[in-house]
This record gives C-alpha cells, sequence and structure tokens, in this order.
C-alpha cells in the first residue's frame, strides 16, 4: 500500500466517529424492543408504549451523560472515586425523575410488575430502578469503548504498517554514494583518455540508476532484473579494479517468475567490495553463487578480508556496516521460516550464505 494511502487510513482512524445513523438504529432497536417486551408483562402495550416513551429520553440522557462527560473527564483523567460517586448521584436522579414522571402521567402505581401497589418513592422501587439504568448505560458504554478500541486499533496498525514501509523504503536507499562517485570518476578517466569504453559505462550506470530509482519501490522485484541489476554493478566495478579483480558468478535453477526483495542481494555483493577488495592491493576473487530449487534462492559469496586483528574483530563483531542493514530488511519484509542468513569469516575469507523464499 502506497504511503499516501496509509496516510489517508490513519487520518480516518483518528477521526472515526459513530454516526447518527448508528446512534438512531440503535435507539430504535432498544425502544421496539423494549416495549414489545414491557407489552407482553402487562398485557398491555399502550401501557408499555407510554412507560417507554417516558423513559427513552431518560435512558438516552444518562447514557451521553456517561460516555460523553463523566468518563473523558473522571475515568479517563483516573479520578476514579469522584466517577462512581458521580454515576451514583445521577442514576438516583434520573430514577426519581422518572418515578415522578410515570406518576404525574401515567398511573399512580408507578411499579405494576413490583412485588406489591407502589405509589410512593420506596428502597426497592429506588433499587430496581437504578440496576435497569445501570444496565442501559452499562451496554450503551460498552458499544462505545468497543467502537473506541476498534478505531485505536485501526490507526495503531495503521501507524505500524507506515513506519514499517518508511523503514524499509529508508533501508532499500541505502546503497553507498561511494560507489557512484568512485563510477564518476572512473567514466572522468576515460573521457579524458578519450576511451571507447566512455559511452558503454554511461549506459551501465545510466541503466544501474535508473533501476535504483524508479524499479525498487514495489516489495518484490523480479529475480532476473536483481540479477541484472548485480552484473551492471559488478561491470563498472570491474571497470575500477581492473586486473586485480576476478568475479565468478554461476546461476543455477530456473529464474522464471521468481521475485524477491528489491536490491537485497545488491547489499550483499556491495559489502564484499566495500570490506574486501577495496581494504587489500592483492588480486582478489570473488564467487557467486545462485541456486534456485523450487520455491527457494540459495545464494552466496564469499571474497577474501585483509588479515589484520582489528579488521577481523570489526567484522565478527558487526559482520560488515552493510550487512546490518540487510539483517534488518530480511526480519522487516520476510517471515522467520522464509530466511536463513549464515555468515561466516574463516581464514581470511568473508562468506556469506543466503536461503531465501522467492
Amino acid at each position: 500500500m502506497p504511503l499516501t494511502d496509509q496516510y489517508r487510513n490513519l487520518e480516518s482512524a483518528k477521526t472515526f466517529k459513530i454516526t447518527f445513523r448508528y446512534h438512531a438504529i440503535f435507539w430504535l432497536l432498544y425502544f421496539s424492543l423494549n416495549t414489545i417486551r414491557w407489552a407482553g408483562i402487562h398485557n398491555d402495550f399502550l401501557y408499555s408504549l407510554k412507560t417507554t416513551a417516558i423513559g427513552f429520553p431518560i435512558h438516552m440522557m444518562l447514557a451521553y451523560f456517561n460516555i460523553y462527560y463523566l468518563m473523558p473527564n473522571f475515568v479517563f483523567k483516573r479520578k476514579y472515586l469522584s466517577y462512581i460517586v458521580l454515576l451514583v448521584v445521577s442514576i438516583l436522579a434520573v430514577v426519581v425523575l422518572k418515578f415522578n414522571l410515570t406518576y404525574y402521567l401515567i398511573s399512580h402505581n408507578v411499579w405494576p410488575e413490583g412485588p406489591e401497589v407502589t405509589n410512593t418513592f420506596t428502597a426497592n422501587y429506588a433499587l430496581d430502578m437504578s440496576i435497569g439504568e445501570f444496565y442501559v448505560v452499562a451496554v450503551v458504554t460498552s458499544i462505545k469503548i468497543t467502537m473506541d478500541w476498534i478505531a485505536e486499533h485501526r490507526r495503531v496498525t495503521n501507524l505500524e504498517k507506515m513506519q514499517l514501509e518508511t523503514e524499509l523504503l529508508f533501508l532499500r536507499t541505502q546503497v553507498s554514494p561511494h560507489f557512484f562517485f568512485n563510477t564518476l570518476n572512473n567514466i572522468y578517466s576515460l573521457a579524458l583518455e578519450n576511451s571507447k569504453k566512455t559511452p558503454q559505462v554511461v549506459l551501465k550506470l545510466s541503466e544501474l540508476m535508473r533501476y535504483l530509482l524508479y524499479e525498487t519501490k514495489s516489495k518484490r522485484n523480479s529475480l532476473q532484473d536483481e540479477i541484472v541489476c548485480i552484473q551492471n554493478y559488478l561491470d563498472l566495478e570491474r571497470l575500477r579494479y581492473g586486473e586485480k579483480l576476478e568475479i565468478e558468478m554461476n546461476i543455477k535453477g530456473e529464474i522464471g517468475e521468481k521475485k524477491i526483495a528489491p536490491i537485497l542481494l545488491l547489499s550483499f555483493v556491495e559489502n564484499a567490495f566495500k570490506h574486501g577488495v577495496s581494504k587489500t592491493i592483492e588480486k582478489v576473487k570473488i564467487k557467486i553463487e545462485f541456486d534456485i530449487t523450487q520455491s527457494f534462492l540459495y545464494f552466496s559469496i564469499s571474497n577474501p578480508i585483509p588479515d589484520t586483528d582489528d579488521f577481523n574483530k570489526k567484522m565478527n563483531a558487526s559482520g560488515g556496516i552493510g550487512l546490518n542493514n540487510v539483517k534488518k530488511r530480511l526480519e522487516l519484509g520476510y517471515k522467520e521460516e522464509e530466511f536463513d542468513l549464515a555468515i561466516e569469516n574463516k581464514d581470511n575469507n568473508f562468506t556469506v550464505n543466503l536461503k531465501i523464499k522467492v
């Protein structure tokens, strides 16, 4: 998903609200079911309709007072005791209001379903009505909390996706700029010599830069295109190191429609030059193997490294500066069972073996 779409989703999650339509549907259902329920109990539909009509706005008033005033101002601010006291007082207040409305507008027997005729405000009446009001408040509050949780979950999920895409995009762009500077210097030298190789080198550099700039935006790229990119890189490095460099590259298996994370393998190749070839004055051989077996690519690259204690300690500790980038990309872009990375530094030879799903 493009980052712009994820930003839109993040904003929509932030402003997510239960619209008026859903409020209306909920209360209409509540009113209808409550009317039918009490009509069956009293065997009097008209009486049930009247009592529900009186209780209906009271329930709404108490429920909205709780979720839009009491909870934001007391629960969310951890003023729990104040919240409980105010909620209890609010429930008792609406029970008193309901008693008076029922008594003066419908019937002096305000609690026909009770154990006895009730025409005064009794403790039993107050307790029973309070439980009913608390039930309505609890249901409405549960719905509100659930919807808020869904909105927050959506917002966090979109944020995580956006951060993941941003981090992956950043990691993809970390091909060393020194390579391009060195290549441009080589082209400059060829141009001064009027070398016939100059147009070909410029073309390869152009193809490589075009690929890195425009063809690496998707999560997976064609493995064949990635190999062509590596070949262009190697050709440019051959120009830089001349006879000092020997490269052996073998490809086995069907590349076909195989796909892989963009410039992932190029990072290993660049690391071999940055920490291997450029650190020695002797002739260097780099060996690269591609072996495609069923749905996995077995990739390996090996290069000699200088025989110095400081350099070996550095390589053993970090595996090379660029390799930390690759490890992070593998963890972000692939499941644990979809790749296996092994790095070995032995006998002045640095080897990377990668098994990865393609």
